[in-house]
């Protein structure tokens, strides 16, 4: 009885987990339209200059819709603690400050008296301190080493959000590694912030990977700088098991980044504190690479930090530091070597991959791209049928937004609206989820087991598909793979080679690859398929009326 019990507790708790990113990732995805239009009225733009990459005027009021996003589910499941309250007034004063300064362009001593007030509300109020490192540390050394630390890395997050979808990248990898290490060691309100803030930073993305349409703001990344910061300490400092040196991995690529830049300016005899072009991302898009190039490649250099961060957590502190040295070193000198021999990635604007893909060269480029298009829309339908047949029961709230979105659809269609495709994109995002979470926990009693191993297969055949389609297709205005899209499979791949002692339930690993999947396929199929959206209307109708009615049975 009592291993029932915890069973129920710990899926009620993993459907507080799935809430919250859904909730979180929505909500920033409607508010950022919203605060983008206010941002010329309010005077949040990033005019440009010669140090950054855009040459037009950019919104810059990202940072308000991703605090919004983040705080308001915590806010409906966290209770309050004096720690929890301190994370919220401490970030709402560097929120506060951070969007002064986008308005207004603040002094620097200025920004810095905001963070410290942030920290020392975290520190005093919250209790959060790097008290143990190896050892018990004296509070004279605690204190000003916490306040150094939460200050360098608010500052080195700011600074690292210099290209498009780069800072907000980075932030997500060290999120929802933070909150899975707190899901291993069941600190469940960390894990529900992480996971807020991942949503948030997720919604923010569509809107801010290249070419951005929106900048998150000096509030932004200053809040995801204290954020990842401060959730590091709350992690490692309280009763865990993990190494006091893992906060350093966990944050990884920013920090390097930051101590590099500084000591080249001290040692030109200048200023740490003034902006120039040397940052590490700079230096990549000077060997030749692209933009979306450049931020890729940092994505993998953060994830070999937050893979260190995994295997090395329970090793000794002198280990973690050692490697964290070692691997820092070696990018270092890797930057250092690669100025010294003038190593370029390519010249001029051609491909490093080629021209032609592998599969226009095997099948034909019109065969092969009709064949895979074709293999995605069925597959793509086939897909999402399933997930409307397959759970024992369709929830009430979900008929009643099927049949929400089904009226929307229509209404859409009749009247001809430009925003017909952000209404099929938005009923596939907030469908899929549910749907999928069901289909894959509470599957029908007909559905056996070689049923479900149709299913996955049929998942595995949509990526082969996408992939075929984008490595063919020709059309410049349809989809485009993008760091995002790299973030996405990433997270799929972590998610699918989780050991299944890591999850309370495993099957969460499935539902969350197979909403991505839907998610990506169903994106590249709008992009795809241009004005003519008749067939996934279709489909949509189709399936929200399958939904719908078996919902209200």
């Amino acid at each position: 009885m009592r291993q029932t019990t915890q069973s129920a507790d710990a899926k009620l708790y993993d459907m507080y987990l799935f809430s919250t990113f859904i909730l979180s990732l929505f909500l920033t995805i409607g508010l950022v339209p919203i605060f983008k239009r206010m941002a010329f009225s309010m005077h949040l733009v990033d005019e440009p200059d010669d140090r950054k990459i855009h040459v037009l005027p950019m919104p810059r009021s990202g940072g308000i819709s991703m605090a919004i996003g983040a705080f308001l589910p915590v806010l409906i499941w966290v209770p309050m603690d004096n720690m929890i309250r301190a994370v919220h007034l401490g970030c709402a004063i560097i929120v506060a400050f951070g969007v002064l300064d986008d308005v207004k362009n603040l002094k620097y001593w200025q920004k810095l008296c905001a963070q410290v007030t942030g920290a020392l509300v975290v520190m005093i109020y919250g209790g959060v301190q790097i008290r143990c490192i190896g050892g018990l540390l004296p509070t004279v050394v605690s204190l000003p080493l916490t306040l150094l630390f939460i200050v360098g890395v608010t500052n080195a997050v700011n600074l690292a959000d210099g290209l498009d979808g780069l800072a907000g990248g980075l932030a997500l990898l060290s999120f929802v590694s933070i909150g899975f290490l707190a899901y291993q060691c069941a600190n469940t309100y960390l894990a529900l912030m992480c996971i807020a803030v991942s949503g948030a930073i997720l919604g923010f993305l569509r809107y801010n990977t290249h070419p951005a349409v929106v900048f998150m703001g000096d509030a932004g990344s200053q809040m995801l700088g204290f954020l990842c910061v401060v959730f590091t300490l709350m992690l490692t400092q309280a009763n865990t098991p993990y190494s006091e040196i893992t906060p350093l991995f966990l944050i990884g690529f920013p920090i390097i980044d930051t101590l590099t830049v500084m000591g080249e300016r001290m040692a030109k005899g200048g200023s740490p504190f003034k902006p120039d072009k040397n940052h590490f991302h700079h230096r990549l898009m000077k060997l030749g690479l692209f933009h979306s190039e450049s931020v890729v490649l940092i994505y993998l250099l953060q994830s070999m930090f937050l893979c260190c961060a995994f295997l090395l957590r329970f090793y000794s502190n002198l280990l973690n530091l050692l490697v964290f040295i070692g691997l820092a070193c070696g990018i270092v000198f890797w930057f250092y070597l690669s100025q010294k021999t003038r190593f370029k990635f390519r010249n001029g604007n051609e491909s490093i991959l080629g021209a032609r893909s592998f599969l226009a060269r095997l099948g034909g480029e019109h065969l092969s791209i009709r064949m895979f298009f074709a293999l995605l829309k069925w597959v793509f339908c086939l897909v999402f049928m399933a997930q409307c047949l397959i759970p024992q029961e369709i929830p009430v709230y979900i008929s009643v937004f099927s049949a929400g979105a089904i009226i929307a659809i229509f209404y859409s269609r009749f009247r001809a609206s430009i925003h017909t495709k952000m209404v099929l994109r938005t009923s596939l995002y907030c469908i899929t989820p549910f749907l999928m979470y069901e289909s894959i926990l509470y599957p029908a009693l007909w559905v056996t087991h070689q049923v479900m191993m149709v299913h996955y297969g049929a998942l595995v055949l949509l990526i082969l598909a996408v992939i075929g389609t984008l490595n063919l297709t020709r059309r410049e205005n349809g989809f485009k793979f993008n760091p995002q899209d790299f973030l996405i499979f990433l997270v799929i791949i972590v998610f699918s080679a989780l050991p299944s002692s890591h999850l309370n339930i495993p099957e969460l690993r499935t539902v969350v690859a197979g909403v991505l999947i839907l998610f990506f396929s169903g994106d590249v199929l709008l992009g795809e398929l241009r004005k003519d959206n008749t067939f996934l209307d279709n489909i949509l109708i189709a399936c929200l009326s399958i939904v719908m009615v078996r919902g209200f049975l």
